[in-house]
């Protein structure tokens, strides 16, 4: 069991040893994936677990239970059974929870895969609304579940197409642009 105080993986930065590097990102995005959700409800979230055991990639996929800011987050493999608890993510930078009320519009749920679920939590500069919707990604009967708005789609849609636009890495603009197509396929409408 892990038990980690998100105070301690702030501000880590690029002179830190990978290792610990990867662990503040997994318990960053745990975080945001926690907050996002649902408060008080165990979900399955579209985080890979980063376990390998027999050194083979665990098949889980990371469930999440926030309860209120002042109590931490636990948090399991869906598979291999790790879990660990943490405490004070309140108001830092990957608490995603919605600060004040918003006005409701109608959900698209798309379904995506992992390869895209990853490029999308990847993006740097994405509003606090898309990165929640983002970090919502829930996993369903082996399917991964993407619900945003219309306006949100909008948004994350000219996301990648910028980020892939400045992207310099040919694998990663591939990998940008595959996300893209599969999120314009999805509003039925062509981009251009």
């Amino acid at each position: 069991m892990l038990v980690a105080d998100l105070h301690h993986f702030l501000d880590v930065g690029p002179e830190t040893p990978g290792p610990a590097r990867k662990l503040a990102e997994h318990l960053s995005a745990i975080v945001a994936a926690a907050s996002a959700g649902d408060a008080h409800i165990r979900w399955e979230t579209a985080l890979p677990c980063r376990r390998r055991p027999a050194n083979r990639a665990c098949l889980g996929r990371i469930t999440v239970a926030c309860a209120q800011p002042e109590q931490p987050i636990d948090w399991c493999c869906s598979h291999c059974g790790d879990h660990g608890t943490i405490s004070n993510w309140a108001a830092s930078i990957y608490d995603l929870r919605r600060q004040q009320l918003s006005a409701t519009e109608p959900v698209r749920d798309i379904v995506v895969d992992a390869a895209t679920a990853a490029v999308l939590r990847s993006l740097p500069f994405l509003d606090k609304d898309c990165q929640r919707a983002v970090f919502a990604i829930r996993a369903y009967d082996e399917s991964l579940h993407l619900a945003l708005t219309d306006t949100e789609l909008d948004e994350l849609i000219d996301a990648l197409a910028a980020e892939a636009n400045h992207e310099p890495n040919r694998r990663r603009q591939r990998q940008l642009d595959s996300a893209y197509d599969h999120l314009a396929a999805a509003t039925g409408q062509p981009r251009w």
